[in-house]
């Protein structure tokens, strides 16, 4: 064979034997099928977080409020780890708003123990506009306004009310609290507590109804009565009061201490002053005469029935004549007539039956 017959065979040979380096490989196999991780999906960021966080690892966004976690979730170490964590640590934040509560307690206790609540920063007091240095003030207690002592010790003394008011006003507010009666008391001498009582306490004798002030000269004492009640002892000076006549009388009945008064008249300034006072009274429609003994009675605030102390006659005030007739209580013929088919016994009545 020559060189070209020996080169078509060696081509011949290669494309009916190709070499093993040269055959067509198999084709791959198709990867498995990623498995879908279980969590819940920021809305914020999209990351996908692992069911038991409470906000996104990524952007802190809050899990939604709608998601449940898997019963069937079983977290990892790591998440273990977390989640254990975060337990200590809200352990740890629900101690330290234990301990604050028991600091603020215990503040409390301590201030409530202090009969004054000294004010904690310098300010202006509202009355007088002069500085105060922290502890120099007194804060109150009821409205948390702050005052210098001076200040405050004046609005008690010439206070006229039972209560002090707080003292803070401006354009738009008037501050309707009270002081305590402990703040009271630590802001002025025992000498100034003292009278703010007793201006107290007869400015709550002039508003209040039914009240009688004892006869007993320079004496304090006073009394609320109800119209069945005739006499007042009173437990200052313990003079017997009768409320009919108006005056001290004690063994003696009204008739009795009427006409003494009407002898004393003659020669005793006092008793004659009394005695025209008791006339110029029945003459102003404020007192009567009994209709069966005719001595001066006085009718108490409240309903138009008095009874005298003397015979104990039932009396109606608007008709000056006797409340009931000769049969007694619920005698209607010779007496008031007042209430009988729904009339009064007077325009002026007030309840006499």
């Amino acid at each position: 064979m020559n060189i070209e017959e020996i080169s078509r065979q060696l081509g011949m040979l290669q494309l009916t034997n190709p070499l093993p380096s040269q055959s067509k490989a198999p084709p791959a196999a198709a990867a498995p099928p990623s498995p879908v991780q279980t969590g819940w999906a920021c809305a914020k960021c999209t990351y996908i977080n692992k069911p038991t966080r409470p906000g996104c690892e990524m952007c802190s966004t809050d899990r939604p409020a709608e998601y449940v976690v898997p019963g069937s979730y079983q977290p990892d170490e790591t998440e273990l780890w977390r989640m254990q964590q975060e337990e200590k640590g809200i352990l740890q934040y629900q101690k330290a708003l234990e301990d604050e509560r028991l600091q603020n307690f215990q503040q409390l206790l301590q201030l409530e123990e202090e009969v004054l609540v000294p004010s904690q920063e310098a300010m202006e007091c509202r009355i007088c506009y002069l500085p105060v240095a922290p502890g120099d003030g007194v804060l109150l207690r009821e409205c948390l306004h702050n005052f210098c002592r001076d200040c405050l010790r004046q609005v008690i003394s010439y206070s006229q009310e039972p209560q002090v008011s707080c003292p803070f006003r401006d354009d738009t507010y008037a501050c309707s609290s009270k002081l305590q009666e402990r703040e009271v008391r630590a802001l002025v001498s025992a000498e100034e507590y003292k009278r703010f009582l007793e201006r107290g306490l007869m400015a709550a004798e002039r508003r209040t109804q039914n009240s009688y002030h004892c006869k007993t000269a320079d004496c304090k004492g006073w009394c609320i009565y109800e119209d069945t009640v005739n006499e007042f002892r009173c437990p200052i000076c313990w003079g017997l009061n009768c409320l009919l006549c108006k005056a001290i009388h004690e063994g003696k009945n009204c008739r009795q201490y009427q006409d003494d008064l009407q002898l004393q008249a003659q020669d005793d300034a006092a008793a004659r002053q009394t005695s025209n006072m008791l006339q110029t009274l029945v003459q102003m429609g404020e007192a009567m005469h009994c209709p069966v003994c005719r001595i001066i009675v006085q009718k108490k605030d409240g309903c138009d029935w008095i009874r005298c102390t003397v015979c104990q006659t039932e009396i109606c005030w608007v008709t000056k004549g006797p409340r009931w007739g000769p049969g007694g209580p619920g005698d209607t013929s010779g007496g008031c007539r007042c209430n009988i088919n729904g009339q009064r016994c007077h325009p002026h009545c007030q309840n006499c039956h």
